[in-house]
């Protein structure tokens, strides 16, 4: 007879796309599970008849509410009750961190069962580097509040890792392109499936190459860190500036031309009020 999994939450990673990724850990934790919560019913269920489990499922996303919250909460003593997203890690741009900390809070034992992640992934194709990485999950869908969080990160020396949905994919590169200069980049999509791609080029190489073709599938877009000393000519420099200052003031001008090229908003200041005096 099977032993009974312990009483706890336990968070179980499940494949992006490719079944074979479930790990047999995770493939015993959902055959042994009291309760399974998940983002939707419909493609767990798939999962669950795929490793032979008949658990019982339960909805959970970013909408339950916080008494259900604190039904489970108070179940987790005697049951064994894991936690699913769609795909992938659950939490990673997915709902459950309230969960996990309530359960902490009550005192309740909280597992995990790491697997498939579609950052981590894009990262190991990408080619850019991976020692230091910032994971932004989805930019706002607004372009002047997507603008404000990019320019947010534009100085840190990091790679980024941002999640994007085909539609959008064109104007988030045009916009990462105008505020971190053309940095080099990568576009993950379908990943560990069939038609896995990754393309990788400037940002503004792949803005124009996804600009008239949306590409289905869930995306990654992955972009290098600023080099260590991007180099601007004079003349690349007064360009930007005679640009920027044809609609803003001087002092404005040069700080987005300072983030664009990044370069010292010092210079580019400077640079600014002489050519403003001409």
């Amino acid at each position: 007879m099977t032993e009974p999994l312990a009483p706890g939450l336990h968070i179980v990673a499940t494949p992006i796309g490719n079944l074979g990724d479930l790990s047999p850990r995770a493939a015993d934790t959902l055959r042994r599970a009291d309760r399974i919560l998940v983002e939707d019913t419909r493609v767990t269920a798939k999962l669950l008849r795929h490793v032979g489990a008949k658990v019982p499922m339960s909805r959970y996303d970013d909408h339950s509410s916080e008494a259900e919250r604190e039904r489970i909460v108070a179940q987790l003593g005697e049951q064994a009750i894991a936690l699913l997203s769609d795909a992938g890690t659950p939490l990673i741009s997915d709902p459950g961190y309230k969960l996990v900390r309530a359960a902490r809070a009550a005192g309740h034992a909280v597992h995990t069962v790491p697997g498939p992640c579609a950052a981590i992934a894009a990262l190991t194709l990408a080619g850019l580097p991976t020692d230091r990485f910032l994971f932004l999950g989805f930019l706002p869908a607004r372009a002047k509040a997507r603008s404000d969080a990019i320019a947010e990160i534009a100085q840190l020396r990091a790679t980024l890792v941002i999640y994007e949905s085909g539609p959008r994919l064109a104007d988030t590169l045009l916009t990462l392109s105008a505020k971190l200069g053309e940095r080099e980049a990568a576009v993950a999509r379908e990943l560990t499936k069939l038609h896995e791609q990754c393309v990788t080029g400037t940002l503004g190489e792949l803005a124009s190459g996804y600009a008239n073709a949306a590409p289905r599938g869930e995306i990654v877009i992955v972009v290098g860190p600023p080099s260590e000393a991007q180099t601007v000519s004079g003349d690349e420099l007064d360009s930007a500036l005679h640009a920027a200052m044809a609609d803003l003031s001087p002092s404005r001008a040069a700080a987005e031309v300072a983030e664009r090229l990044n370069i010292p908003r010092k210079r580019a200041y400077a640079r600014a009020l002489e050519l403003s005096r001409k």
